[in-house]
């Protein structure tokens, strides 16, 4: 298998829902997004197959998972499991990135 490489700024900015910019590199077992949240952005309840790591790199990101919230911070990470329910909501202008295994075809 051969390796690839990508520059941040070369990927295609997908505005999912108002308030964000997202970026996504695919391998084949993975995905990672990598977000730009407006402050005050709401990210809606939902739920998904996916395990995924989410990092907060800038900013104050609230992160709700099944009933619990937590505030996180630049250098805070939280995992989430397959299927459970989640929301969040940008409490400042944030960067996150966001790592789902296996691929989120929905997002290719």
């Amino acid at each position: 298998m051969s390796s690839t490489t990508y520059s941040l700024s070369d990927l295609k900015i997908r505005h999912l829902l108002p308030g964000t910019e997202a970026r996504f590199v695919h391998s084949e077992s993975m995905t990672m997004a990598f977000w730009s949240f407006d402050p005050g952005t709401d990210l809606p309840e939902h739920s998904h197959p996916h395990e995924q790591i989410t990092t907060v790199i800038e900013g104050v990101f609230e992160l709700n998972i099944d009933g619990e919230t937590s505030r996180l911070e630049a250098g805070d990470v939280a995992v989430t499991p397959s299927g459970a329910v989640h929301s969040g909501r940008s409490v400042t202008r944030c960067r996150v990135i966001d790592a789902f295994h296996p691929v989120r075809e929905d997002l290719r």
